[in-house]
């Protein structure tokens, strides 16, 4: 049965995303490790770990993840940049590993104009100078699906395996899939057969077990539209069908599946336990 989950606020401790994950009955989580809008985050104490620690073995949840800081490009040309975006990476693998968790997604990032061949290359050394950093360590970073707006790479799956066969160490990587995403970049998720044309592609340039966890979020705008712009579910164009057909796939049954949709609704209601219910509901209809 795949371990529903959601990305849950830090607010007042990195424990009490844990405790969110638990009340809302996940089996799964995502959280940031920091304020994702900044470059530095505040160091962790030997306390804070100890207390995240301990709340992560009494909640029972597993693959637990982080996403990294929206600031950080990989793929820049720009050499400032891309070393800030190389150090704080780096800090992110860091806090990760130290807080005992099992991935890290991150957004490729953009070429801005030099290129996608430029791009994925920056990426690729990017990732070769982090790994060296941090050699040894149990976090596996993942590469998320992009919706591709803008230079943004990582909308097509050959852009991913591209990066990973420059990498020195590709087995620290694996990819992360955003249903918004690729839906947004073109993949129809809405019809059994476009379905499977897209897992299918996925395999071919990837190999499925590469895929180690999904975003479930619907798109506010139209396939192909190259705009990222999650919708909770059923409220967007890919619909509830393609949900039950993603949550019910034999393929995927060992695989954490986080919520990334709006949190509240437009009366201010929180979305989070509506949209697990619905996620259990599709579960529930098919017999699982």
């Amino acid at each position: 049965m795949p371990l529903f989950g959601a990305h849950m606020s830090i607010a007042g401790g990195l424990e009490k995303s844990i405790q969110a994950a638990v009340s809302l009955r996940c089996g799964t989580v995502q959280l940031f490790t920091k304020n994702s809008n900044q470059w530095a985050g505040k160091p962790l104490t030997d306390s804070d770990i100890r207390r995240f620690r301990e709340a992560c073995v009494a909640s029972g949840l597993k693959f637990l993840t982080a996403h990294d800081s929206y600031l950080i490009n990989l793929a820049t040309p720009g050499e400032e940049l891309y070393r800030k975006s190389i150090d704080a990476f780096t800090e992110e693998i860091e806090r990760a590993e130290a807080l005992g968790l099992d991935y890290l997604v991150t957004h490729p990032g953009a070429h801005t104009g030099s290129g996608e061949e430029a791009g994925i290359l920056r990426i690729s050394a990017a990732l070769d100078e982090a790994h060296r950093r941090c050699p040894g360590f149990r976090v596996q970073v993942l590469l998320e699906t992009t919706a591709g707006q803008g230079t943004t790479l990582g909308h097509r799956f050959e852009h991913l395996a591209a990066i990973r066969e420059r990498v020195a160490e590709p087995e620290r990587l694996g990819v992360c899939l955003d249903t918004c995403h690729v839906y947004a970049a073109g993949f129809d998720l809405t019809t059994p057969s476009e379905f499977e044309a897209c897992f299918q592609h996925f395999d071919d340039c990837l190999g499925l077990a590469l895929l180690k966890v999904f975003h479930i979020n619907d798109s506010l705008k139209p396939l192909g539209s190259r705009v990222d712009r999650h919708a909770g579910l059923g409220l967007g164009h890919i619909g509830l069908e393609a949900f039950r057909r993603l949550i019910n796939d034999p393929r995927f049954q060992d695989r954490p599946m986080i919520l990334e949709t709006p949190k509240e609704g437009d009366d201010d209601e929180p979305m989070d336990p509506i949209n697990l219910g619905i996620l259990r509901g599709l579960l529930a209809e098919s017999g699982t």
